[in-house]
């Protein structure tokens, strides 16, 4: 409900070339109680003043040289799209055409003059009133969509951990580290927004490429763990983590799991055509497996395991470079090297050092 002081407290402005007439209904206005009131007889400032006071009620004379009241309620609807816009107009043109007229323009209420002052009076409420109504519930509205936007981002987190924790176990098997699959993330995250991703996308990314190796529980340890190289048997074992992720993470209709089955499917493509499973050359290969594959990659030259030491920043971007065009898509790579400062400060972030 409004209360009586919100409405005598309304913001009001008044715009009529009549100078007489503006000072009559000034004075009707603030007997009647209500204490703002701004009036102007220059129909050129109407826009700035609203823009200024954003009324409760405007009270708009039809005719006025320089801007006509059709005028200005066609700038203001352009202006405000969305806005309930609490419009009176006031005229002494009888025509009914004008009346519908200025209706369909964007008046919530129209008076001839002259005018009766009680009744002018109740109208004038009743739009203030409406306008109030409005505004209560669009902060009403708001403030639901903020508590909803919050719960939102607690389960996404809650969503995030979970997926995190569930690749940090399957990591665990291998020689990576958890972290690892956070790095991973991020960095195909932070590409992924590099080449022009919107933003949802970017967070499906995020949330879905830490499942990328997911197919690994369907692994033998013998072959995981191995400390030599494996036979062409193991190899091909290996290898099918991608398929069996797919198939793990397929069936749903949900887009997160239709884009995280895609990473764990395609992460190990490669553009020449040589990758696996399925040999896929050049665009053939989604963006988030293009995308995936270049971060993951990454990541594993430049960080420490058992069978191998951390490459330098160098040694690592020269290999990247060597594999653009063949491993890696050409426009990623570039994009990967042009924000490298980014990388490297997730990198540092999220460093193995960090789990011990």
């Amino acid at each position: 409900m409004i209360s009586e002081d919100q409405i005598l407290n309304a913001r009001i402005l008044i715009v009529d070339d009549d100078r007489v007439g503006v000072k009559l209904l000034d004075e009707i206005i603030r007997k009647a109680g209500f204490k703002n009131v701004r009036t102007t007889t220059n129909s050129t400032e109407a826009l700035a003043l609203f823009e200024e006071i954003q009324p409760d009620l405007l009270i708009l004379d039809l005719w006025m040289p320089e801007l006509t009241g059709f005028d200005i309620m066609a700038k203001l609807a352009a202006a405000y799209p969305d806005r309930f816009l609490p419009i009176v107009v006031l005229s002494h043109d009888a025509d009914q055409q004008v009346h519908y007229q200025a209706l369909e323009s964007g008046a919530k209420d129209f008076l001839n003059k002259p005018y009766d002052r009680v009744e002018v009076m109740i109208r004038f409420r009743n739009v203030i009133e409406a306008h109030l109504l409005h505004l209560q519930v669009h902060r009403h509205n708001k403030m639901l969509e903020d508590q909803v936007a919050e719960r939102t981002r607690q389960l996404s987190d809650a969503q995030l951990d979970v997926i995190t924790r569930l690749a940090r176990a399957i990591e665990y098997r291998d020689s990576e580290t958890g972290f690892h699959i956070i790095r991973m993330s991020r960095f195909s995250a932070c590409l992924a927004h590099a080449v022009g991703v919107p933003e949802l996308e970017c967070d499906q990314i995020l949330r879905a490429a830490p499942l990328h190796d997911i197919g690994k529980i369907g692994i033998p340890d013998s072959i995981l763990q191995k400390p030599g190289a494996l036979t062409d048997d193991e190899w091909t074992m290996m290898k099918s983590h991608t398929t069996i992720g797919a198939e793990l993470l397929s069936g749903s209709q949900s887009e997160f799991m239709e884009v995280a089955r895609t990473i764990a499917l395609t992460h190990h493509e490669k553009w020449d055509g040589s990758g696996y499973p399925r040999g896929l050359k050049g665009e053939e290969i989604p963006l988030v497996g293009r995308i995936c594959g270049l971060c993951d990659v990454f990541d594993a030259l430049v960080t420490a395991r058992p069978y191998k030491g951390a490459w330098g920043l160098d040694q690592t971007l020269d290999e990247i470079r060597k594999g653009r065009g063949k491993h890696f898509d050409p426009a990623l790579t570039d994009t990967f090297v042009d924000i490298l400062p980014e990388i490297l400060e997730i990198h540092q972030k999220y460093n193995d050092a960090q789990e011990n």
